[in-house]
This record gives structure tokens, C-alpha cells and sequence, in this order.
């Protein structure tokens, strides 16, 4: 099944207490890719800079991720720098220079206006409601937001939610999107504004997916490194949506099984600086991955 995102292309540099990197790719549209591409096809929309080596993504368009919708404008791409800590659920941005990204009009390519599965990526509403204006029928659109967006544009993005059939958020996000500081309440509100699923994304401390009155926990795996986390949310909404795509199904028992493949492949993710582990990552590891998971989950 066809599926499309929508979302930055970034040069991040990146402190932990493991290293740094500098200029190393990111961007949301990226780590999804990375992680989608395992399952199937990707169909990517995106700008970049005229600085943008796009050799470094080579490994993507190995994987059949088609790269028509990334377009190159004059200027500099995207570059967001940041810090993390001993805890690495504090993060410190160090910076965020929007450079071509700032002028980001969505255009969508004929060839990808019939893709099934939409991931909105974490960009304006105002754009993620460009993006679906040029998509005919769509089986299934994810939505991600962020804190900022729900403050300062809350209108354009409740249009987006009632055209939307899952959003991502994370605990303070859902408290922010609704006023609900229990979380459980946060979520329920959250359905009533148009998606039929909420995912809560909790970091160190797994996912939780809420549907029809049904609720799903699924841990974080359990790791004795986390070299960077930078990129885990979009990596898991990558393996997340990969993995429907591929079984074609979004009842909530394959809804599970999605959630259980995006925590696979962002627990991965972590394991190195920007995608580095991702270009090698294989089904095979994956696979025996889930099956850990099994095991922890199981009583």
C-alpha cells in the first residue's frame, strides 16, 4: 500500500553525554523514512537548501523510498541544534534556524495524491491542511503536533484533527491540546475533537493507544545505552505506519501489533547518533526484537 509523509528535512547537531555530532542528518520526513522503508515504499514531500548533499540518503532510495516530492530551494537547509543530559528525557535546544524550511509549500507530486497511509508530520496545520487538500481518499491519516502549534494556531489545527483518523502526542501535549491534567480524560477529549485513535507517545516509558473505549500499553524495551534519542517519536511513527501499510489492516488488534513495531524500531533508533543504526537495522533483528517483547509482555 502506498505511503506518504510529509514533513522537515533537517542538519542537526547533536550533544549527549555519549558524544556530539554536527550537521548530521535529520528532520522528521527522515527518521520516518529511515524506519518506514524496512516495511515498504515511501513516498517523501519536503524541502531542502542548496547545501543539502543528497548522496547521504543515497541508502534511502535503495529501499524504495522515492524522493520525488523533495524539492531544493536556494539557501540553507533546516538546522536545529540541541543538548541532552544525564536524563535523557530533558532536552536543551541550542538552536533552530528554519532557513529554507521557513518558506515550505507543500506541493504534492500527481504520482503520490492517491497514497493510502498520510503521516502529517510535525510541521504547521496550516500546512498538514495544504497536504491533505491535494490527497484524494486517503485510507488512513496520522497526525503529530507539538505545544507550540496547539497554542498558536488551535483553530487551523482542531480542522486538521477532524480530518485526521490518529493522532501522536505525548502526556503534556494531550494536557495542553485539552486542559485535562488526567491524562486518561486528556485522551477521551481528544476523540471527541474528530480522530478515532490517540496514540501517547511516554518515552522511557513506552506508548499507550486508545480506540473505541479499548485501551493498549506497550513498554519501552528495555536498554542499557541511549546514545541519542533524537528522532525516537518520528522513527517509531515510521515503523508504526510501515508496518500497517505493508498488512493493510487498522483494526485495533493490528493497531497493537503496529505499535509494538514502532517501539522495535525507535528502540534501535537510540542506539546510535542521528539514523546511523537504522541503515543497517534488518528484519531479521527486528523480528527477534518483537519476539522479546512478547516475552516481557506475557504473564
Amino acid at each position: 500500500m502506498s505511503l506518504l509523509v510529509v514533513g522537515s528535512i533537517a542538519y542537526d547537531t547533536v550533544e549527549t553525554p555519549f558524544g556530539k555530532v554536527e550537521d548530521s542528518l535529520g528532520g522528521s520526513a527522515l527518521y520516518f523514512s529511515a524506519a518506514a522503508s524496512l516495511f515498504g515504499p515511501v513516498n517523501v514531500v519536503g524541502v531542502v537548501g542548496s547545501d543539502f548533499d543528497a548522496s547521504k540518503i543515497s541508502f534511502l532510495k535503495k529501499r524504495g523510498v522515492n524522493l520525488d516530492g523533495l524539492y531544493m530551494e536556494s539557501g540553507k537547509t533546516f538546522r536545529w541544534g540541541g543538548r541532552y543530559y544525564e536524563d535523557m528525557n530533558k532536552r536543551e535546544t541550542l538552536f533552530t534556524y528554519l532557513n529554507v524550511f521557513e518558506r515550505f509549500q507543500p506541493r504534492i507530486p500527481e504520482e503520490y495524491r492517491h497514497s493510502e497511509y498520510v503521516f502529517l508530520a510535525n510541521i504547521d496545520p496550516e500546512l498538514q491542511l495544504k497536504v491533505l487538500e491535494q490527497i484524494q481518499k486517503p485510507k488512513l491519516v496520522v497526525l503529530d503536533t507539538m505545544n507550540f502549534w496547539i497554542n498558536g494556531k488551535r483553530a487551523q489545527l482542531q480542522t486538521v484533527l477532524k480530518r485526521s483518523d490518529i493522532i501522536v502526542v505525548n502526556d503534556e501535549e494531550a494536557r495542553e491540546m485539552t486542559g485535562e491534567f488526567n491524562l486518561i480524560k486528556a485522551i477521551k477529549r481528544i476523540v471527541e475533537y474528530g480522530p478515532k485513535s490517540v496514540i501517547v507517545k511516554k518515552g522511557e516509558h513506552g506508548a499507550m493507544l486508545y480506540q473505541d473505549g479499548k485501551f493498549f500499553f506497550a513498554p519501552a524495551f528495555p536498554l542499557e545505552k541511549v546514545v541519542d534519542p533524537t528522532g525516537a517519536g518520528d522513527s517509531f511513527a515510521g515503523g508504526f505506519m510501515g508496518y500497517l501499510a505493508k498488512t493493510d489492516k487498522t483494526d485495533f488488534a493490528n493497531l497493537k501489533k503496529a505499535i509494538i513495531y514502532g517501539s522495535t524500531i525507535a528502540s534501535f533508533n537510540v542506539e546510535d547518533f542521528s539514523f546511523n543504526r537504522l541503515k543497517t537495522l534488518t528484519m531479521e533483528e527486528i523480528e527477534q526484537r518483537v519476539e522479546l517483547f512478547k516475552e516481557l509482555t506475557a504473564f
